[in-house]
């Protein structure tokens, strides 16, 4: 009886040694034989037998396992209309662009006192991991994601500012993303938010009182028990361009939670991120020995694929690394650059080799230079300067087909083509699928700053002109009732597949950034484009139901009717007998 009730406990096997039989045959001489035998078969069972992982207690973690939050369709339809991106994604998306994460060059800074000061802290600290461009702040953070995610104590969310494409490089993307993956892990926080989502729908993180609405539904998630502990990273504040300081405000008042972020050193950063109280500050510069190391090790390991791919010898294998070593100045992205150009299919024999690795100059600055001056000698000159000048004012990557319309016709070449243009470039530009990202913030921030007169000698404000004069046409050009021939206007936007929207291919950034590009013209120019009878009043008369329809294949309506508030407001400010009386 010893054993009874143990199945009301839990699940468990028990042992028994048997002396007697009920009543009838009682023989308590053989108890102790009895329970010694029961003992020997036990523990060889016992080493026959695998041991297994205790089963943890239920975290938040585990909620996400429930089949109840899949099939719910509030939480599935909150979640859709939430996500602007996955930032998990995003994360694989720039390890990918990166040629791969390699765990020497950031696993040093687990073992780095400032992060250990902030690690062990039992108090909620900041850790501001600052340093100029190019030193490898994104990987190292890719990397320390990937070791706090095997540890598993408590969630973990994060996001990665982009400053090259709008939609990851402001505030209130940075919340959307952050929540949307708490949301995922950890479902039962949706009650922080189904109250003003049954109200709002997808208006709650779209229209101009989003920010507000989210930081509200933020402050709560995080004063949750669920989150105890949560760990929240962010990447790259210098390229959160919009709400900058909001966001960065929001981080030094946020309680109950450990932040990580990276920025380079700017002083607007510094301002605000010095009134935290519990921070802890990790400045790359400061610790150059370490970083210099994770350089070498990044050197060793791309010099390795590099004589894999062009055949090098041991003594050309050596020359490499050393001019490498002697020349990177502990900054990764120079090492991947130089590479990438080592890489190249026309450097064949050794010389060529040693002849293109003794060219290019130490920093970063003076290679972009470098790379201009090769562009500058090409027969595709003028294309590429275009096509540099076109990725440094758009509001996200464009594809190949979106390119060709915003060149117009200044290219009238082939897609394929159009590639290998764009790999003249491949010092400033790369091809993901069909979408064409810089390599880095650095390689923009050169373009703009210090050569926009040489991309673009009327300078950007033209090249916006040009942008929204070219969408313009194009949009006018092509755009008709039922472009993608879908029967009837009240098709469910779920039942339509992305094949049908093909009609749509080469002006989907025109529909969405016309305006946009309107407003960065040269601004004693507007006022002609706004006259009465001028291209915008045609567009508006003839094209306006047809633009709307667009916007709503492409999901974009919310951009459409903020354009159409820029466009009024524009109006207005410009206001005379002469324009725009259709707004």
């Amino acid at each position: 009886m010893e054993a009874a009730g143990l199945p009301d406990i839990g699940p468990c096997l028990s042992v028994r040694g048997i002396c007697d039989y009920s009543d009838s045959h009682k023989s308590k001489e053989w108890q102790e034989y009895a329970a010694a035998t029961a003992a020997a078969f036990a523990r060889e069972f016992l080493e026959k037998v695998p041991p297994t992982e205790e089963t943890p207690p239920r975290t938040p973690q585990s909620d996400r396992l429930q089949g109840y939050w899949l099939q719910n369709e509030n939480y599935n339809n909150c979640v859709r209309d939430l996500r602007e991106t996955d930032p998990r994604d995003d994360k694989s998306r720039i390890e990918e662009t990166k040629g791969g994460l390699l765990e020497d060059a950031y696993r040093w800074i687990l073992k780095n006192d400032k992060f250990q000061e902030w690690y062990n802290a039992s108090q909620n600290q900041l850790l501001w991991i600052k340093g100029d461009p190019g030193k490898g702040k994104t990987m190292l953070l890719c990397g320390l994601i990937n070791e706090l995610e095997k540890e598993q104590n408590s969630l973990l969310s994060y996001f990665f500012c982009q400053a090259t494409e709008a939609r990851l490089s402001n505030a209130t993307a940075v919340l959307r993303g952050l929540i949307y993956l708490l949301l995922v892990q950890c479902p039962p926080l949706i009650s922080h938010i189904e109250e003003k989502y049954d109200h709002a729908g997808k208006q709650l993180f779209e229209d101009g009182n989003a920010w507000q609405a989210l930081s509200k539904i933020f402050q709560a998630m995080l004063e949750d028990p669920l989150l105890d502990g949560v760990l929240l990273i962010v990447d790259a504040l210098d390229e959160c361009t919009t709400d900058q300081e909001k966001l960065l405000d929001l981080i030094i008042k946020s309680g109950n939670v450990k932040w990580i972020v990276t920025s380079r050193n700017w002083p607007e950063i510094e301002h605000v991120l010095e009134r935290s109280t519990q921070k802890v500050r990790l400045h790359l510069e400061l610790n150059q020995d370490s970083v210099c190391q994770a350089v070498e090790a990044f050197i060793e390991w791309k010099v390795e694929k590099l004589a894999e791919k062009k055949r090098y010898d041991a003594k050309l294998k050596s020359d490499v690394k050393s001019y490498l070593a002697n020349n990177a100045d502990g900054t990764f992205l120079w090492v991947a650059l130089v590479c990438q150009e080592l890489a190249d299919g026309k450097v064949l024999r050794k010389c060529h080799t040693r002849k293109r690795l003794e060219a290019f100059p130490k920093g970063l600055d003076p290679l972009y230079g470098r790379m201009m001056d090769y562009i500058s000698s090409l027969d595709d000159a003028e294309i590429c300067t275009e096509i540099l000048a076109l990725a440094s004012v758009v509001y996200r990557p464009v594809t190949l087909t979106e390119l060709e319309t915003l060149l117009g016709s200044q290219y009238d070449g082939e897609d394929g083509d159009l590639r290998e243009v764009i790999g003249c470039c491949g010092s400033f530009l790369t091809l993901r699928g069909d979408a064409i990202y810089f390599l880095h913030q650095s390689a923009k921030d050169f373009l703009v700053n210090k050569v926009s007169d040489q991309i673009s000698p009327s300078g950007l404000t033209y090249q916006h002109e040009l942008i929204f004069k070219r969408s313009l046409q194009a949009l006018s050009e092509t755009l008709r009732r039922d472009i993608c021939q879908l029967g009837h206007p009240g098709v469910d936007i779920d039942e339509i597949f992305e094949d049908d929207l093909e009609p749509l291919d080469a002006i989907r950034y025109s529909c969405v950034y016309w305006v946009d590009h309107l407003l960065e013209s040269e601004p004693t120019r507007l006022k002609n484009k706004l006259k009465n009878d001028g291209a915008i009043h045609l567009f508006i008369q003839k094209k306006y139901l047809y633009w709307l329809e667009s916007l709503g294949l492409l999901g974009s309506i919310v951009e459409g009717v903020k354009s159409m508030h820029k466009l009024e407001d524009l109006a207005t400010v410009s206001c005379s007998e002469h324009t725009l009386g259709a707004i």
